[in-house]
């Protein structure tokens, strides 16, 4: 059973949705206790970070989110749901993240090196390339995703990265430690790629359960 968090900021109809199409069980809530009984969450994640992770912290939704990590479930970031997991964000002010991964988010700075400007946000369809092999990845071709993003993530450790794209900067798409895994694109809006990440990662949760 999949777990959906819900804490004001996901857009959980189009995530339910994409589990209902693969046919795989989930619910969805705002309760700690209720979601440490799941065997995987999907974090999912549309505006601020700064108000993501007060909304968070003042649920006890983040210290649930650390205590379920450490028991080696696994969890998956979307979009601002995979910034949060990382260390901070600069966005409406420094913001402390769950500082489960190594990393700061940054916007993209809009302009070129050679003084050319280029759209914030990052919107549409984008290239992917996986950059090391991932049990997440797991007969995925690389494809194209959708991307609705101005912030991306920077400084990061490398060792966590398993796919990236180009938007003037390179743009950490994929990334995972262990149990722990983020996308900055909407898996749940990226056609047969997308559904096939989501599929790898249920079965993920559901492997857990029977080995």
């Amino acid at each position: 059973m999949i777990g959906i968090i819900d804490y004001g900021m996901g857009n959980l109809f189009s995530v339910s949705k994409a589990l209902e199409r693969l046919d795989v069980p989930y619910f969805i809530s705002e309760k700690a206790e209720e979601l440490m009984m799941a065997n995987g969450l999907i974090l999912p994640g549309v505006g601020s970070f700064k108000d993501a992770m007060e909304r968070l912290n003042e649920t006890g939704l983040s210290s649930m989110i650390k205590e379920f990590v450490g028991l080696g479930k696994p969890l998956l970031g979307i979009c601002l749901g995979m910034q949060l997991l990382f260390e901070g964000s600069k966005e409406n002010g420094e913001t402390i993240g769950l500082g489960l991964l190594t990393g700061y988010v940054e916007k993209f700075p809009g302009v070129t090196a050679d003084g050319g400007r280029y759209k914030v946000p990052h919107m549409g369809w984008n290239q992917l390339v996986w950059t090391q092999s991932s049990l997440i990845l797991q007969q995925v071709e690389e494809d194209y995703a959708y991307f609705v993003h101005s912030y991306y993530v920077d400084r990061m450790d490398k060792d966590i990265l398993l796919g990236k794209c180009s938007y003037n900067v390179e743009v950490p798409a994929v990334v995972g430690n262990g149990n722990l895994f983020g996308m900055q694109f909407h898996p749940e809006k990226s056609s047969k790629l997308g559904m096939k990440l989501l599929r790898n990662f249920t079965e993920l949760a559901r492997e857990r359960v029977t080995t």
